[in-house]
């Protein structure tokens, strides 16, 4: 069998890393060459044992029709679909260009049928695992045609985390899945990053529910007034550690996770969270969540105010607030109490 060409295209936080895990755990072989727009980086990468690219243009020397060549894309979402459009400019027919990116599955639809007049075959992958890929491996979610898919099979099966990295679930008997590997064939394109699009709306609920929760937490350690049965009013106040709180979720609780975890991490690195502004960021995948739950008439509450909650954390409500203490005034008389 030939050796597998990849380029990797893009060699951010997790570009790097991709070339890096499959070089490290491919059972097959797999030639692996490198390109990104900073040459010095191309340089500092190629310097582990790939193949560096100095331009797109140096992706012709990988054409062969008897082994077509594999390039897998890693760039930001808005520069994704005009990285594409130049990749292909240098393929020959049969070449396949994989979008491991957060691409919106709608343009994936779209990008693949334009490749698809050039004769150039196109995947698109949903990756997560972030920068901790490289030791963990990433799980996979990959849409395309299913001889294309299965060609790239070594590819996603050195890039996965293994069998081992999750006890088997109960029932499951026989060989495993390529699921249980960390890598699912999902369907036609589009689909992979359908399934990494939710998987991120999820993500930004979960995210919530703990940040929610333990702000309820840190809140008690000012007090926490209740009525009691003949209308008094008693104050609670506890003053919890909240990195001993997260460590003990961490074992045998139900709401441990690889999540839970980080944020455990986080509070052993810094108690107070004094280095964070709690201004939090949004990537596409959450809006277009929300926009699909919203096409297909599904109810995504969670889902829904975890992404509002992300507005709100820049402060983008605080000319909405001004209004409601303005019409609270006016209606009211009432003062605005400043903290």
């Amino acid at each position: 069998m030939s050796n597998i060409q990849l380029t990797v295209v893009g060699l951010g936080r997790m570009g790097a890393n991709i070339a890096r895990r499959i070089q490290a755990h491919a059972q097959t072989p797999v030639q692996i060459a490198v390109y990104d727009v900073n040459p010095d980086t191309v340089a500092k990468v190629a310097a582990e044992g790939f193949t560096p690219l100095a331009s797109l243009s140096d992706l012709a020397q990988f054409n062969d029709a008897e082994n077509p060549q594999f390039v897998w894309v890693m760039v930001p979402a808005e520069v994704t679909q005009k990285t594409i459009h130049a990749v292909a400019e240098h393929l020959a027919p049969g070449s396949t260009i994989i979008d491991g990116g957060n691409t919106f599955y709608r343009d994936d639809i779209a990008n693949a049928a334009w490749l698809a007049t050039k004769g150039i075959n196109f995947v698109d992958v949903g990756t997560s695992g972030g920068v901790y890929g490289l030791d963990r491996g990433f799980s996979l979610m990959i849409g395309g045609d299913t001889d294309v898919v299965e060609r790239l099979t070594p590819i996603f099966k050195a890039m996965a985390p293994g069998v081992e990295s999750a006890e088997r679930t109960p029932g499951r008997t026989g060989e495993p899945s390529n699921s249980e590997y960390g890598f699912l064939h999902c369907g036609p394109i589009g689909s992979g990053h359908f399934i990494k699009m939710v998987h991120n709306g999820i993500e930004y609920g979960a995210m919530a529910a703990y940040a929610e929760g333990l702000n309820l937490i840190h809140a008690a350690a000012q007090g926490i007034k209740h009525p009691t049965a003949v209308g008094e009013h008693v104050e609670t106040k506890y003053e919890f550690d909240m990195e001993e709180v997260t460590e003990v979720w961490r074992r045998g609780s139900v709401v441990a996770s690889w999540l839970l975890d980080l944020t455990a991490t986080a509070y052993t690195e810094d108690p107070q969270l004094a280095g964070y502004e709690g201004s939090v960021s949004d990537s596409g995948e959450g809006r277009w969540t929300v926009q699909t739950a919203i096409d297909a008439g599904i109810p995504a509450n969670v889902l829904s105010a975890s992404l509002m909650g992300r507005f709100s954390s820049r402060g983008n409500d605080l000319y909405a607030n001004k209004v409601l203490s303005a019409m609270r005034k006016k209606f009211g008389g009432h003062v605005e109490v400043k903290k």
